[in-house]
């Protein structure tokens, strides 16, 4: 017997408030605020059906006003002859379309791809279906790279069932976003780009797209977190918003609305173990989209600034051993030759504490306010020096293409030749064959060739192969200005170390007992 039967007439209505409050999210407190059966002639459940009602109006009037400039594209990949990676008599594995975007983590390394044997076969032709959503009334349409990236025609389908052939495909795999035109004689719908900096964490969002083939698909939720990093390949994703309204496959590139009707992002990825929608959506951000959206329509491409350094945060030892505050800025691990970073005089150590007179308190706001500095411009960078503050000019340059991806190469171990008991390693001489084979020529230090995994280096990821360059401030340049510096270091207080890896370049690192 089914537990509601069990309900009597008065707790029956108080259950349909409850669901009724469920709907709404905000009832409950109304409910709380004024207590008692009835507040003059409305009754409880009343007053909350009425709040439902006014909440379903916004929702409704935002999908009104923005379903019309959303759009369903197909894109189709003709017949190419490509390479079989399998081997003989298995099947082949299909590249992740993802691949070198900062999604590629949320979606599966490889499909099959339906041949088997060796050598070059024929891939049948493929089909995608996505979102986007029209920006200008003159037909241009935002969405994602991933949609239409490879794709040799790709098809628009408006809401009234008008269908266009896309051209001026413009793309920005990094960012993951496209644009591209559609034209008639008529004005197209379009949608406004809201201010994704207005966004609040709970404010209702609807997302539109064609999720499962299935188009002009409204769905509801709230925005969960912002700030969120999507690492990709290289590491610069960008910050997105996090919603739990449902995203499902075939709403990439469809816009993530505020209740104004807005566009405050657009839809790009999930966290799911299943391949479908699990509670955790991520959108761009609409300011960026309009960052780079303008210079895809005037260039073609995205021009970003860059610094030319290796960043870190600075954590709770850190900041106890440079006697700054956590989160005080943007840690430099390592200054790169050639770069503005060095031309300005920024140097390994420093903390960034401003950029263009914005503050930034980690890696990834640096980034972002970096990369959007208009080029050739001259900033003011404020930064920290042995804990004094000092303002250094920068001038803002595009950034190399590829830059930061260059193949280093693996490293050997080489025989200790002194072995640092309280910190648990054993160390040697950086020689030219070492360096060449670690990746580190031209740099000078001493060379980690064993750890004790019990020991306080390994514990704070110190792995063999990495190198010591600095002990506090000393720079190591051998052996024997290691073992000097180490005589003046206490674990107790901690002893911060300067480490390279051919991984990860160059970090700071605390070695502290507790």
């Amino acid at each position: 017997m089914s537990s509601i039967r069990h309900f009597t007439p008065s707790r029956a209505a108080l259950l349909s408030f409850a669901l009724v409050a469920s709907l709404s999210g905000v009832i409950g407190l109304l409910g709380a605020q004024h207590p008692g059966p009835a507040i003059g002639q409305e009754t409880k459940a009343e007053v909350g059906a009425s709040h439902a009602k006014e909440l379903s109006k916004a929702f409704r009037a935002a999908a009104e006003s923005a379903t019309p400039t959303v759009v369903r594209i197909q894109s189709k990949t003709n017949m190419k002859p490509v390479k079989n990676t399998g081997e003989k008599g298995q099947l082949g594995k299909r590249e992740n379309p993802f691949k070198g975007t900062p999604y590629e983590e949320f979606f599966g390394k490889g499909l099959p791809e339906g041949f088997d044997g060796e050598g070059l076969r024929d891939r049948a032709p493929r089909q995608g279906v996505g979102s986007g959503v029209i920006i200008d009334k003159s037909g241009l349409v935002l969405t994602n790279n991933h949609v239409v990236e490879g794709a040799d025609e790709v098809m628009v389908r408006l809401s009234d069932g008008r269908e266009f052939k896309a051209t001026d495909i413009k793309t920005d795999p990094q960012s993951d976003l496209a644009v591209l035109r559609i034209k008639s004689s008529e004005t197209f719908p379009a949608a406004k780009l809201g201010d994704s900096d207005k966004l609040d964490i709970g404010d209702w969002v609807i997302a539109i797209g064609t999720p499962f083939d299935l188009d002009q698909t409204v769905s509801a939720g709230i925005i969960s977190a912002k700030g969120r990093e999507m690492h990709g390949r290289g590491g610069r994703g960008s910050k997105m918003l996090q919603t739990d309204a449902a995203i499902n496959p075939g709403n990439s590139g469809g816009p993530l609305v505020n209740l104004d009707g807005e566009v405050i992002g657009i839809n790009t990825a999930i966290a799911t173990n299943t391949g479908s929608f699990e509670g955790i959506g991520f959108a761009i951000p609409s300011n960026q989209a309009k960052w780079i959206t303008e210079q895809l329509v005037k260039d073609g491409s995205v021009h970003r600034a860059y610094l030319g350094i290796s960043i870190g945060e600075v954590d709770q030892d850190l900041a106890e051993q440079m006697k700054l505050t956590r989160h005080a800025g943007v840690l430099v691990k390592e200054v790169f030759p050639g770069t503005p970073a060095e031309e300005a005089g920024l140097k390994d150590g420093d903390v960034i504490t401003a950029f263009s007179k914005s503050k930034v308190t980690n890696p990834r706001d640096l980034q972002e306010i970096v990369e959007r500095a208009p080029l050739n411009s001259k900033q003011p960078m404020e930064i920290l020096r042995d804990g004094k503050p000092k303002t250094l000019t920068v001038t803002a340059k595009s950034m190399p293409e590829k830059y930061g991806m260059a193949e280093r190469p693996a490293h050997d171990a080489a025989p200790a030749t002194f072995k640092a008991e309280d910190l648990g390693m054993e160390v040697t001489d950086l020689t030219p064959s070492d360096a060449e084979a670690h990746g580190y020529k031209g740099l000078t230090g001493v060379v980690i060739t064993n750890l004790d995994q019990e020991g306080v280096a390994y514990d704070k990821g110190l792995r063999q192969g990495m190198l010591i360059r600095k002990i506090g401030k000393t720079e190591v340049k051998d052996l024997k200005s290691f073992q000097e510096a180490l005589k003046n270091a206490s674990l107790k207080d901690g002893v911060m170390l300067q480490v390279r890896s051919t991984e990860r370049g160059n970090e700071f690192v605390v070695l502290k007992t507790t």
